[in-house]
């Protein structure tokens, strides 16, 4: 699948159009993970709920893996050794109409994930196989120039925090709450970024 004609895309659908990719693709295998695409998003966004955050934070914490389902991304990347920039894919189809703090989330998660390998002693050995091997795809942990580049970003505690719960959001045994849980703090952050 290549990614959608953005300009079909409005604030009147967006949310619907966020819906159907969850009904029609979210039972799909993630990466290797003992959870689906669905999953793991939807445990996400309840972290983010139980922990208190607010509107951006879990739309941020549902969505960080949507660009799976927007970019080309084969069935078996992660045996042909191929890096498809999910994270840039994502950020594309949200940039229009969510708030900056929740593209930027989704846009470096995965950044995140090399940035606390490299400034965290003990993340490493939190990370599942299949997070491990995504990380080497995706260059592995950061060098120096990169981690004070990375720290720099405003949204810095935003997006360690999404990518903690992207961490975490994968109990094959829990059933989070279903996408229509989640569609209200959609529909209010696209209101108010398109206001």
């Amino acid at each position: 699948m290549t990614v959608p004609n953005l300009d079909a895309l409005t604030p009147h659908n967006i949310v619907d159009f966020l819906a159907g990719i969850f009904e029609r693709r979210g039972a799909e295998a993630y990466l290797g993970e003992d959870v689906t695409m669905s999953q793991h998003m939807l445990q996400g966004a309840e972290l983010a709920e139980r922990a208190g955050a607010g509107d951006e934070m879990i739309a941020a914490a549902l969505l960080h893996d949507i660009g799976h389902f927007t970019s080309e991304f084969p069935e078996d990347a992660l045996h042909d050794n191929v890096d498809a920039r999910h994270e840039d894919a994502g950020a594309r189809v949200l940039e229009r109409f969510f708030p900056a703090v929740v593209v930027d989330c989704v846009r470096h998660h995965v950044a995140a994930k090399r940035y606390l390998c490299a400034t965290d002693p003990g993340y490493l050995g939190k990370l599942s196989a299949a997070s491990i091997h995504t990380l080497n795809l995706q260059g592995g942990p950061m060098d120096e120039a990169e981690v004070a580049e990375f720290a720099r970003n405003p949204n810095l505690d935003a997006i360690l925090q999404v990518r903690l719960w992207d961490d975490a959001g994968k109990d094959p045994k829990h059933q989070a709450p279903p996408f229509s849980n989640y569609a209200p703090v959609l529909e209010r952050l696209v209101h108010r970024t398109n206001a």
